[in-house]
């Protein structure tokens, strides 16, 4: 549960791993670190999230690398974010002195995170006070491969054999002459410590505080924008911070996580490279920072999916950053994986997927960039017109599906329904544009697609929707999102059953839901999974549009507490444990933060959820 005064709690590792909780994300932009309790720096990608990370101890804590400022004999240790900002201080406890390290990965001065352009200095700082007694403060940095060093401007030029693209330094207010070095610091000691990738800034005061305080007033600046007055305000908050720290400021695409690989559940081979950017991301996205004050990241965003359906001809599930085709998945047999857990992936083997949903993904982002002032030339019409066409036949053919199933292809009912939303979306958009002629044709197809979805995918003798429309279907969490899309009313009969019936039997309890059984729902992968927590808060949004508020908000309530201390949260949950499961953190999961927040304070208000 975010606690922005919490207790110091022990520093504990299991096979040399922290818990998922017991880190900090910080980022600027162009790429995002996690900073452990432990004082160290586990995973870190350079110079952009997709890039091969400089330290992924996180992977495999032997051989993967790190970045640790930390007392020896360390025994406690607590985390917390400067109010409304990216910046993030860590206070340990040794034997005879207690250390607070701030890390930040730097803006430029007087940033403007609104536009969109890069805003970044390439460097991390990591500034270390002494806050009581005596601390022997131990400095280990050493990048995946090793590194090798030579004294350069006032510091050390690091040169990383694996990664001859990167020119990186090492400055500090104290002598550094080796990238593992021990300092005994008293009582307002200071160590400031400053990575650079890209130019040095050689010629700069070296004024580590001065840095993070223009980092942190960039940040308020930016929060300054914040509008939102409903439950969990601080969460909501702190989830608006987490979403723009997986943003690419420079493009205005999203990815799904900053990581790779971590693994759900541990021990399984559900690992997958979670850097990229996913169409069906964006409209929840959008929904989500549009409705809490940040317009400019919502239309950025829809921007970005637009131009990359553009440039690319066909519609992607995913794309890189830049809106290129994802790298092909391959494993690195080097690392072991998070607690073991291997393989460890890069690049993402669903990218060429058959997934019909993304019709309507790209469709529905068209519909909001119009309603939010956009334009659409003509080619790009073209090629969204031609988009419904193809939806309109595509929904009966077999496709993997919204989890991205590495079985034999079905007819999945959610895939249907966004088919039937792309068509929608093009009838809207083609009476605003004043392009008629087919527009007739796609409402009537869109009707008839909405009224077989609720017939062919009802299952009579469970009284619920299911999860194919080609037959013998299990039951699927993704039907709650049929009412988020505009599909079926949620207070429509069968879909009260169906949420019904997902919250009963899906459930995985604690207010918990796993997306499907897989005895139910063979997915081509071997073992389970944990509890999916963007599905818990599709269940709120229907709770709350059926008018069952009191549940609605009860259930937010405790999905909120399932946060980590600094109000972070991961993909999956586990049912009995409570711990994080799946790339860390998940974009999805505050986007559900967000959104079921805004929709519960509306209804409370009595406006629309």
């Amino acid at each position: 549960m975010l606690n922005v005064d919490p207790p110091f709690r022990p520093v504990r590792a299991r096979d040399g791993y922290l818990p998922l909780e017991d880190f900090g994300l910080v980022g600027d932009g162009s790429t995002a670190a996690l900073v452990g309790l432990d004082g160290s720096i586990g995973w870190m990608c350079l110079p952009r999230f997709g890039s091969e990370p400089l330290f992924c101890g996180l992977l495999d804590h032997a051989r993967g690398g790190h970045f640790t400022v930390a007392p020896d004999g360390l025994t406690e240790a607590r985390q917390r974010y400067e109010p409304d900002t990216g910046v993030l201080v860590t206070e340990m406890r040794g034997p005879a002195g207690l250390v607070r390290v701030t890390d930040a990965l730097l803006l430029r001065s007087g940033a403007d995170l609104t536009d969109d352009a890069p805003q970044s200095r390439s460097e991390l700082v990591r500034s270390a006070l002494v806050l009581d007694g005596d601390v022997r403060l131990r400095v280990d940095l050493e990048p995946r491969g090793g590194a090798l060093t030579r004294a350069l401007f006032s510091g050390l030029e690091i040169q990383v054999p694996r990664r001859p693209d990167l020119r990186l330094h090492l400055r500090s207010n104290l002598p550094l002459d080796s990238l593992h070095t021990t300092h005994d610091l008293h009582r307002g000691d200071r160590l400031d410590l400053v990575l650079s990738w890209g130019r040095f800034h050689r010629h700069h005061r070296f004024d580590a505080e001065a840095m993070l305080r223009g980092t942190a007033d960039a940040w308020r600046r930016w929060m300054a924008g914040f509008a939102y007055a409903g439950p969990q305000e601080p969460l909501v908050r702190r989830s608006a911070i987490t979403l723009k720290l997986c943003d690419d400021w420079a493009n205005g695409s999203l990815v799904a996580a900053p990581t790779s690989s971590l693994p759900a559940p541990i021990g399984g081979v559900r690992n997958w490279d979670y850097r990229y950017t996913w169409i069906r991301d964006a409209a929840y996205a959008v929904f989500a920072m549009r409705r809490v004050g940040f317009g400019g990241e919502a239309d950025a965003f829809l921007g970005w999916v637009l131009d990359a359906f553009e440039r690319s001809g066909s519609p992607r599930i995913m794309y890189d950053l830049d809106g290129r085709p994802v790298p092909d998945e391959i494993e690195d047999a080097e690392l072991e994986g998070y607690r073991r857990s291997a393989p460890v992936r890069w690049g993402n083997g669903a990218a060429d997927q058959r997934q019909h949903d993304v019709y309507g993904e790209v469709l529905d982002c068209a519909d909001q960039w119009l309603r939010a002032g956009g334009e659409l030339e003509p080619a790009l019409w073209a090629g969204l017109s031609g988009l419904a066409d193809a939806a309109e036949k595509a929904w009966i053919q077999p496709d993997q599906g919204i989890w991205e199933v590495r079985s034999e292809g079905r007819v999945f009912t959610y895939s249907a329904a966004m088919c039937q939303v792309a068509l929608d979306r093009a009838a809207v958009i083609g009476e605003r544009l004043g392009r008629s002629e087919k527009t007739a044709g796609w409402r009537t197809s869109a009707e008839k697609l909405r009224r077989l979805i609720l017939e062919e995918s009802w299952d009579e003798d469970a009284q619920t929707l299911s999860e194919h429309l080609d037959g013998g279907g299990g039951l699927d969490a993704s039907l709650l999102a049929l009412p988020l899309r505009q599909v079926v009313p949620a207070d429509h009969p069968r879909m009260v059953a169906t949420t019904a019936a997902v919250a009963g039997r899906l459930s995985a309890g604690g207010g918990l839901l796993y997306r499907y059984l897989h005895d139910e729902s063979p997915d081509g992968l071997p073992g389970d999974e944990g509890a999916f927590v963007l599905c818990s808060f599709w269940l709120v949004d229907n709770l709350t549009a059926q008018g069952r508020l009191d549940e609605a908000a009860e259930l937010y309530d405790v999905l909120c507490r399932r946060a980590s201390p600094l109000g972070l949260l991961s993909e999956q949950i586990h049912p009995s444990t409570g711990e994080f499961m799946g790339n860390f953190p998940q974009a999805f999961s505050h986007i559900g933060i967000i959104a079921s927040g805004v929709n519960l304070a509306r209804a409370a208000a009595g406006g629309p959820a």
